[in-house]
């Protein structure tokens, strides 16, 4: 037995050492292809496993670690699946040896911060090893990108290159079928872009050029598979000549290169259609970050503490501040009656930091009207978890003794521009900012500029009066900057300013609906930034103005040669930013100069006292009915439940956008079976029963075609009959029953009746069923979309009515000469054409 099965296998390796060139065939033949084929494949699958790893680029900002990380593991991958190939390695070995390569190589690739001196192993550096598989695919969608180097976060694009490499480098190499490569390839393509950000760098081409090449490639891998079959066999092979095979080919490339620069087109055009005004789903928008901002109470809150407590105490140092700009502390977009606050729904847009050097795409450093700068910061006496700074953070260097405990604590909200702490600032903390500083614009250059559609968060508990004075400041204004600056302008020259300081005139804190509905409704306004700025947001936002109120500091007088600034608690400001289309947040200031103080009231005359009196005790009155708190509880906000598009929608969207390639390329395979379902009702409905079984036995023959059979044209039905049974031996008697049948219908006497018609196509789908169950799958489902057959007849139809053109115009051009004779002979013309008609007639 042992001795047989030895020579079964030496015999296959006889049979395959003849599909392989001399001079390429490997040692040992353990390849089922040549070298030259194995580097085809090889190259190929780099390019088209790089095009999905390019979905990390806005992930990590383009930084060359992660290229070298992800592109490094796709080479990994492929020697990994080479080598098995090669030593026929079963599973166990493969795996052993993929997780081998994993740790060594992923000291240089996958950890270069953890590692001692960038590449050689640590115990810091094998525990992210260890750990970052199950870890790490959660903490690069829960940081805010790009995400860094750091705590293992190259291991995602490490893993899934390596990972997806060996996988299609086994099926390309290990199995026959060549089309299940496409599934790691898919996989890594999918992988981009689920853990990339809304940028992709250029979507539409990296798509556009994976479905090509992906097609091109799997046509070229089954035209090579389909001539090793023709060598090792050449009796099964269903094409005449070398010529026609060479035909064949260059008809499927030429067809195949017209769908698929059809459907790259017709991609490129209906996406932007399709995705008009759709922003692109991520992962990172459905998973929501560790972070509930009901922890945090509004910075706002302690705008008095600041003015009274905290007067001349020194909250930091900043060096690098430009004259007339701002260090912020939040952005408070949200309010609900009591507080203006962060919106609490945007705790999904603020995402833990990976990399704080690196917050923001580094092709954003340069805004239009947006100045860049670089802040120096040193923590004193300011202890809170809003980071101070400048504007859009592009990047924070902490320092420090607690710099690697605040970067594992910081997060950061993009659109507010507003980076917090878990863990509250304290003296001694120091990083330095790289921003880009909010917009500075004339009003002159915001004149003609809508407001911009922004989406804000729905405002609560707002004070009746609002609506009211705000009805009563604007008027008739219609142009959108107006609008603004007017209610800025209105109240910064009507109101009177008090912080409410001893020597002050009296000024209740807060900024809850009541102390608002006071502001408003008092004959002289008087109040500090934390009352103007809020009453100004609330009245914008009653107009759908969108507004927000920013929390920050700036200095009375800023120092001449530019040096460092002592912020104190004095130096506390809040103001209003709105957004208009093309331009971004413009700062608009409401609150009255330090300098305007209200008005004293008029002192009343000192009454004389009167004799005290003692008076009854006045009636018991009912306790008042309080109204509810108009306030949501932060747990019952929390606690809201969210739809099931809200919770699945990012999702189903990201199915959806990703089947419109495949839809796409889906419409010519469609139009396919349309024709063939069009020509199979009209030879079942031809004009004379004979026809109709003549359609039914071409019906055969057009399977057999798409199938690769490729009869004679010039042969007869009972030809065909005979070469179809040689190819499909397994229905060779019921073909050739058709074939005698279509005779009999075709040239006997008479003509079959309806009973006979409907017997004979009955007995062509029993054929065709059988001819189709002879062979794969794969088979039957490329015959059901080949165009070949309707290629070929439309050929033979071209022919014959080019033959028929042909045979007329010789018939048109003898009898032309004949008139032509006959006018020139005259009667004896006539005479002798007489007697030729009667001599042929004689014949």
């Amino acid at each position: 037995m042992a001795g047989g099965k030895r020579a079964n296998r030496q015999s296959r390796q006889t049979r395959s050492e003849q599909h392989l060139p001399k001079a390429s065939r490997p040692r040992g033949l353990r390849l089922r292809y040549s070298w030259a084929q194995v580097g085809v494949d090889a190259a190929v699958l780099l390019v088209l496993l790089g095009l999905g790893m390019l979905g990390f680029q806005d992930t990590f900002a383009g930084d060359w670690h992660y290229l070298l990380a992800g592109f490094g593991g796709i080479v990994l991958g492929l020697g990994i699946a080479l080598a098995s190939a090669y030593y026929r390695w079963g599973i166990w070995i493969t795996t052993g040896v993929f997780v081998l390569v994993y740790l060594v190589f992923g000291f240089l690739l996958a950890t270069p911060a953890e590692s001692a001196a960038g590449f050689l192993p640590s115990l810091d550096s094998l525990l992210v090893l260890i750990t970052a598989p199950v870890t790490a695919w959660k903490d690069i969608l829960t940081v805010a990108a790009p995400v860094g180097v750091n705590g293992g976060m190259l291991v995602a694009p490490y893993l899934s290159g390596l990972l997806t490499a060996v996988v299609a480098g086994l099926l390309a190499w290990r199995v026959r079928m060549p089309y299940w490569t496409v599934i790691p390839v898919l996989v890594m393509t999918a992988v981009g872009i689920l853990f990339g950000t809304k940028d992709a760098p250029m979507a539409l081409v990296r798509g556009m050029i994976l479905i090509m090449a992906t097609v091109a490639w799997l046509a070229w891998r089954r035209h090579r598979m389909r001539v090793r079959g023709t060598e090792a066999s050449a009796e099964t092979t269903t094409v005449g000549s070398p010529e026609t095979a060479r035909k064949m080919l260059f008809r499927r490339l030429g067809l195949g290169a017209a769908v698929l620069v059809v459907a790259g087109l017709l991609t490129a055009a209906a996406s932007p259609l399709l995705l008009q005004g759709q922003d692109r789903k991520v992962l990172r928008d459905v998973v929501d970050p560790p972070i509930k901002l009901f922890d945090y109470p509004s910075p706002l809150m302690k705008f008095r503490q600041y003015v009274k407590d905290q007067h001349e105490e020194v909250l930091f140092t900043v060096d690098g501040l430009p004259e007339g700009q701002r260090v912020r502390l939040a952005a408070l977009d949200a309010y609900d009656g009591m507080v203006y606050n962060v919106n609490p729904r945007a705790g999904g847009n603020f995402s833990p930091v990976g990399d704080a050097s690196r917050l923001s795409d580094t092709a954003e450093t340069t805004i239009p009207n947006r100045a860049h700068g670089t802040l120096d910061i040193t923590i004193e006496e300011y202890n809170g978890v809003w980071l101070p700074g400048g504007g859009k953070l592009n990047g924070a260097v902490l320092g420090g003794p607690r710099a690697d405990q605040l970067s594992r604590s910081l997060y950061y909200n993009d659109a507010n521009e507003t980076a917090l702490s878990t863990i509250p600032l304290q003296s001694g903390d120091k990083y330095t900012a790289d921003v880009i500083f909010p917009v500075q614009v004339d009003g002159k250059e915001l004149e003609g500029h809508n407001f911009g559609e922004v989406v804000m968060p729905e405002l609560t508990g707002v004070p009746q009066i609002v609506p009211e004075k705000v009805a009563e400041l604007t008027g008739n204004e219609d142009q959108p900057f107006e609008i603004a600056s007017g209610l800025a302008s209105t109240l910064h020259e009507s109101g009177a300013f008090s912080n409410g300081r001893e020597g002050e005139v009296t000024s209740l804190s807060g900024h809850y609906s009541g102390r608002i509905t006071q502001l408003l409704d008092a004959e002289q306004w008087i109040g500090d930034d934390e009352q103007y700025a809020v009453a100004m947001a609330l009245m914008s936002r009653s107009l759908d103005v969108p507004a927000r109120v920013v929390m920050g500091f700036y200095p009375e007088n800023y120092p001449a040669d530019g040096g460092p600034i002592q912020i104190k608690g004095k130096d506390v400001h809040a103001w209003v930013e709105v957004n208009f289309e093309n331009v971004g947040w413009v700062p608009l200031d409401p609150t009255p100069d330090k300098d305007n103080v209200p008005t004293p009231p008029q002192q009343e005359p000192k009454s004389t006292p009167k004799p005290q009196v003692l008076q009854p005790p006045p009636p018991p009155q009912e306790q008042a009915d309080l109204p509810p708190d108009t306030a949501p509880e932060p747990q019952d906000a929390e606690q809201e439940e969210r739809s099931w598009w809200d919770q699945w929608g990012a999702l189903v969207m990201i199915g959806v956008y990703s089947v419109i390639p495949l839809i796409i390329l889906m419409i010519p395979l469609l139009i396919i079976a349309a024709l063939k379902a069009r020509r199979r009702k009209r030879r079942r409905a031809a004009e004379t029963p004979s026809g109709q079984v003549s359609g039914g036995w071409s019906e055969v023959l057009s399977l057999a075609t798409d199938l690769g059979a490729e009869p004679q044209r010039s042969g007869t039905r009972r030809e065909h009959a005979y070469e179809l049974a040689g190819t499909f031996p397994s229905v060779a008697s019921g073909t050739t029953l058709l074939a005698r049948r279509a005779d009999q219908a075709v040239f006997g006497p008479g003509e079959p009746t309806e009973a006979q018609v409907a017997d004979y196509w009955s007995r062509v789908d029993e054929n065709i069923s059988g001819i189709r169950g002879s062979v794969s799958g794969w088979k039957r489902f490329r015959a059901k979309y080949s165009p070949r057959s309707l290629v070929l007849e439309a050929r033979a139809r071209y022919r014959q009515r080019r033959q028929l053109n042909r045979q007329r115009r010789a018939a048109d051009r003898a009898a032309r000469a004949e008139q032509r004779a006959a006018e020139r002979g005259g009667g004896q013309g006539a005479v002798r054409t007489v007697d030729q008609q009667v001599n042929r007639n004689r014949n």
